[in-house]
């Protein structure tokens, strides 16, 4: 079984539920994907880690930070970057606050100091609905003058998320949408 059926098999068994949820959004939906129950076992990481770094690698621009929104994002960006080290193309992991820190820097983004000034970076997201968080990832990312070069889910909701993004100018690349998860 190849690495992206593993990863769906793992996806569908710890992280997808059928019920009536309310999502980040607000938005009511009849299933829920809780990334985190996938992101946080010990292979579901490892595989989210090589999946994303397989895109990441794939750009014909040099990535070189990974980052996202605490805390569906922090098992992610530290998957790829472990995941990178292994595979000799290291990068590193950054982490956008939601509320910028209240003391020392003051800073909405953590592992700076292993960033390159304006340096070009991928953005992840364990699960896109509206794409409201990456929205919000960006405009801080972009505030502190790094250069969005990448935008990637494990899990597209195809509930409008990607187009808004698109329309911003920011392609949502997935490795699963909703219907090839459930396909």
């Amino acid at each position: 079984m190849d690495e992206k059926q593993r990863l769906k098999n793992i996806l569908l068994k710890k992280s997808y539920r059928k019920g009536t949820f309310t999502l980040t959004s607000g938005k009511t939906s009849d299933f829920y994907v809780d990334g985190k129950q996938t992101t946080l076992d010990a292979e579901g990481s490892y595989l989210c880690g090589k999946l994303l770094y397989d895109l990441i690698r794939r750009e014909p621009e040099a990535i070189q930070a990974v980052g996202g929104m605490t805390l569906g994002a922090d098992p992610l960006v530290t998957a790829v970057s472990v995941v990178s080290y292994l595979e000799k193309g290291p990068i590193p992991a950054f982490i956008v606050r939601k509320e910028a820190k209240g003391h020392g820097t003051g800073n909405y983004i953590e592992g700076l100091k292993n960033m390159p000034e304006g340096c070009r970076v991928a953005l992840v997201e364990d699960v896109v609905t509206t794409g409201g968080t990456l929205l919000q990832v960006i405009e801080r990312v972009e505030a502190a003058g790094f250069v969005v070069g990448l935008v990637v889910t494990i899990v597209d909701r195809q509930e409008g998320g990607a187009e808004i993004l698109a329309d911003r100018g920011y392609p949502l690349k997935a490795l699963f949408t909703r219907q090839e998860l459930l396909a």
